[in-house]
């Protein structure tokens, strides 16, 4: 998310940025909160380097401009959270109330983030489309 709230040009651009800075805040604290949880858990916070790297999709792309792309992107990782957080919601329930509750509200932050972006890929896709048909008349 940082490297394509930093790297999208052009006036269509700004909202995607602004977008992605507040996601990136939010994530911090869903970070902040599932590592506490994991604390009182007895559990160990994993370090990055723990931390298994191989997601693709969400890499900024060679057009700057290429929002839809980007938007797209955040799309199938707000996706693949929220399948995430479900199993987890499912692991949880009954042994750990407390984390399904807290995991509960993350996923709904997170299909709020996915919600969001569907809303922008509307716009630009529509946009994209009604520029191609005049280009082509």
């Amino acid at each position: 998310y940082l490297a394509n709230s930093i790297d999208l040009d052009g006036v269509r651009a700004e909202e995607i940025k602004k977008a992605l800075l507040r996601d990136i805040e939010e994530e911090l604290g869903h970070a902040r909160k599932l590592g506490n949880r994991i604390k009182v858990l007895e559990g160990r916070v994993p370090g990055s380097l723990d931390l298994a790297r191989g997601q693709r999709y969400l890499q900024p792309p060679n057009d700057g401009t290429d929002l839809i792309a980007v938007i797209r992107g955040v799309i199938r990782a707000e996706e693949e959270a929220i399948d995430q957080y479900k199993k987890l919601i499912k692991m949880c329930d009954p042994v750990d109330l407390v984390t399904q509750d807290l995991i509960l509200e993350i996923t709904g932050e997170e299909q709020a983030h996915r919600r969001q972006f569907i809303g922008f890929l509307y716009e630009y896709e529509r946009g994209e489309a009604k520029r191609l048909t005049a280009a082509a008349a």
